[in-house]
This record gives C-alpha cells, sequence and structure tokens, in this order.
C-alpha cells in the first residue's frame, strides 16, 4: 500500500514536469494561430511532433503537453528553413501536426472573426527552467 502510494505521488508530480527543451535555433521560430492567414508566407513543409500525453494511469496536463509539442515543433523549424509553425488541428492523443513557414519580415495577417479585432493576439513562448 505504501509503495502504491510513493508511486502516484511521484506520477502525480511528474504529470506537470517540461521533458522538451527548446533548442537554440527554435527559439526564433514564432507560433500563430490556426486560422491565421498565411498567404503573405512561403510553405516549407510539415512537421509532425508527439509527446507522452499520460504516465501510466495519469493524464498529463492538456497545457504543458501543448506547449511541449509547440516547443518540439519550433526545434523543428529551422531544419526545414522555416521562420514561423501553426498548428493544422488541436493536439490529439499526444500528437500534432504543424506547417511550417518562411515568413522573413512579412507577418502574418491576424485570425478572422472578432476576437481578432478586440485583443491583441497572444504570444506562446517557451517556460525556461
Amino acid at each position: 500500500m505504501r509503495n502504491a502510494l510513493l508511486t502516484a505521488a511521484v506520477l502525480a508530480s511528474l504529470s506537470g514536469c517540461t521533458f522538451v527543451k527548446m533548442a537554440p535555433g527554435g527559439a526564433q521560430v514564432r507560433v500563430v494561430a490556426q486560422g491565421q492567414d498565411m498567404h503573405a508566407c512561403e510553405k516549407r513543409g510539415e512537421i509532425d511532433v508527439s509527446v507522452k500525453d499520460r504516465l501510466g494511469p495519469y493524464e498529463r496536463e492538456p497545457m504543458r503537453v501543448r506547449d511541449e509539442l509547440e516547443t518540439l515543433a519550433r526545434n523543428e523549424a529551422p531544419d526545414l528553413s522555416a521562420d514561423t509553425v501553426q498548428p493544422r488541428a488541436p493536439p490529439q492523443d499526444g500528437g500534432q501536426r504543424f506547417t511550417a513557414f518562411r515568413c522573413g519580415s512579412a507577418r502574418a495577417a491576424p485570425a478572422a472573426g472578432p476576437a481578432a479585432t478586440d485583443k491583441p493576439a497572444a504570444e506562446t513562448v517557451p517556460l525556461d527552467d
């Protein structure tokens, strides 16, 4: 019984840990929202990334999983000469597919809809350990 509780405590504490570190080139890669118009940018390819979304019977925090997927996509983008990544769909089962773009000085147009005009767009940045 004591071992089961100890194991459960360790797994629960690990569910909040970040296992993915930002690579040197990934820090300069932007992540844009799924609905943004990217016609001003050159499509460079697609990136498919995945992480563990469960540790045994415990589900990891969805925001941590999403952050790690974005970090992995940003780390892969420089290999495609891309400076921007855009998710193709929400994460599913610990995996996500991104489209990589080279925008250079061109900026992606904001996402369509009232939310884009009400508030400035949020930018996703990695957590430093």
